[in-house]
């Protein structure tokens, strides 16, 4: 039995996990993939059965719970945005050569155009270094019914599953049919092979040959597979082949159907066999990829004429941002109505801390000390407080990933900058600050560090702070001393106790660390309110 629900991409992507008999989500939350573990949280069928949903204090720590979730047999899905791939290179590429013993799926979310990230990264480049199968589902409907393939086909072939996705997949609604019944969970069992998991050399290499050698059976388990499609067209004098969300856009440039042969790719490895069959088949071949020239990049490489291959390299497609209908209609000569150019009457807004924000009171504060120094630095990170970049407080000098700040503003301070100050988040702290400060601390470098604590992740919607409440606690367990550990309330009213105690701590020769807190003004009008409605009962 079957039933039609209206879900973002990302809902019909939890909602697959917890119908294929999902046994735990870990994540940490990062936009556009954070909506896949709070569906979870809140779901009727998760709360029942106990689904594990809190969320991981970083990605690393995700995937390696997930990996311990599935030594015991149980399926486990790992979500992040594609940045936070990065952060959990380190156990992705080795679960390759671990495999698995219960399915795991690592969803991570592309964000192509940069909407809310520091680059374009495309995680298919990732699958293909750790050697282990990808999805790149085409529709909502193919982002649910893949998960439970996926996991399926984790398990078949022991290994981890990559799906794939962009964020107008993520972000985007569409009716879905879905099961109106979930499979059960998988039971425990003891059949993971230690020498699998145990990966000293000698049992590394007996794996990275197995998993090397597997190599060949998952790129004709693609070439097989339901979701990459040969389909012929009258006019061979071109061809096309699109992946992803980039196969609807395609679509959308004919809606009587294509006169062009279309090859869809949503499962890597890339199949060469489907991919010879349309080199030979057409003079020219448009390569319509969502992210870099991945696919691109590799047809080069098996095509005997790489001169008729056009795409994001050749010009035909811009070579950075997302697609749409109308680039992929002017790469194929169609004309092209503009009906998904911004909207001119659209007043641009940019962003901005809220009214309200604590962080405001912050910057104000730091800024006031800092007309007194020369030459000042500080060291940003990932958060709200980033836009502290921006007008009216233009009060950062950097932010290139979660915690730098801590070890940026150690670096500056170790090559003589004075003052170095570092300003990171409460839950960006608990993510990769935490080790940045042990080294300031270890060598007393000469920084000052404000933790800026609004008791939530707000950038993403102001999802549980892993470190709420610990901070004291933590910094004393890294040996920072109490007398340069401060806790203040930034409030106007509290500016001259903030102003003397940054101004104190920058002239103190060695590492201190300063925790203005309150409450972010988005998460208490919702507590409030919460709270109200609660005594209205």
């Amino acid at each position: 039995m079957t039933e039609k629900k209206l879900l973002l991409g990302d809902e019909a992507i939890a909602l697959g996990a917890i119908h294929a008999g999902l046994s735990g989500v870990y994540a940490y939350p990062g936009t556009p993939s954070t909506e896949i573990t709070e569906f979870i949280q809140g779901n009727k069928i998760a709360s029942e059965r106990g689904i594990h949903s809190r969320w991981a204090t970083n990605e690393k720590t995700a995937m390696e719970a997930a990996l311990g979730m599935s030594y015991m047999g149980k399926r486990a899905l790992v979500c992040m945005k594609h940045v936070g791939l990065n952060v959990c290179a380190d156990p992705f590429v080795n679960s390759g050569m671990t495999g698995v013993n219960g399915g795991v799926v690592v969803l991570v979310a592309d964000d192509p155009s940069m909407h809310s990230s520091q680059d374009e990264q495309d995680s298919r480049f990732y699958g293909k270094f750790a050697m282990i199968p990808t999805f790149e589902p085409s529709s909502q409907q193919e982002a649910y019914d893949m998960m439970a393939v996926a996991f399926e086909y984790s398990e078949q072939q022991k290994l981890p599953v990559l799906m794939r996705v962009t964020t107008r997949m993520a972000h985007s609604r569409a009716v879905v049919n879905v099961a109106t019944e979930a499979q059960q969970e998988k039971p425990l069992n003891y059949d993971a092979i230690a020498a699998n998991w145990v990966l000293l050399p000698a049992n590394a290499r007996k794996r990275n040959d197995a998993v090397t050698t597997q190599q060949a059976t998952l790129e004709e388990d693609a070439a097989n597979s339901t979701y990459n499609n040969y389909i012929d067209g009258k006019d061979h004098s071109l061809g096309i082949i699109a992946s992803g969300i980039a196969y609807n856009y395609v679509n959308e440039c004919f809606p009587e159907g294509s006169p062009y042969p279309i090859l869809k790719i949503s499962q890597y490895p890339l199949p060469k066999k489907l991919v010879r069959r349309i080199m030979n088949d057409c003079a020219k071949v448009l390569i319509v990829e969502e992210g870099q020239p991945f696919i691109e990049d590799m047809v080069r490489g098996v095509s005997e004429l790489p001169s008729n291959i056009l795409g994001r390299l050749t010009g035909e497609l811009p070579r950075t941002g997302e697609l749409n209908p109308d680039i992929v209609k002017k790469a194929l000569g169609i004309e092209s109505s503009q009906s998904y150019a911004p909207c001119e009457n659209v007043v641009p807004r940019p962003p901005a801390l809220c009214q309200g924000c604590g962080h405001r009171d912050v910057y104000t504060a730091l800024n006031e000390v800092l007309r007194e120094y020369d030459n000042a630095r500080v060291f940003g990170d990932i958060g709200c407080y980033t836009l502290g970049f921006l007008p009216p407080f233009h009060a950062i000098h950097s932010c290139v990933d979660m915690g730098a700040s801590i070890t940026m503003a150690k670096g500056a301070a170790d090559a003589g900058q004075w003052p170095a100050v570092a300003i990171i988040g409460d839950s960006t702290f608990t993510h990769s600050g935490m080790t940045g400060l042990l080294d300031a601390i270890n060598e007393n470098a000469n920084i000052t560090v404000i933790i800026s604590d609004n008791l939530t992740t707000g950038m993403t919607g102001g999802q549980d702070s892993a470190g709420t409440n610990k901070f004291e606690a933590i910094c004393r367990g890294l040996g920072l001393p109490d007398e340069h550990l401060h806790v203040v309330v930034p409030l106007p009213k509290n500016m001259p106790e903030i102003t003397r105690i940054i101004r104190e701590e920058i002239n103190y020769k060695g590492t201190s660390v300063i925790i203005p807190r309150r409450e972010c003004i988005q998460t208490l009008r919702r507590h409030l309110k919460q709270q109200k409605a609660q005594e209205k009962k």
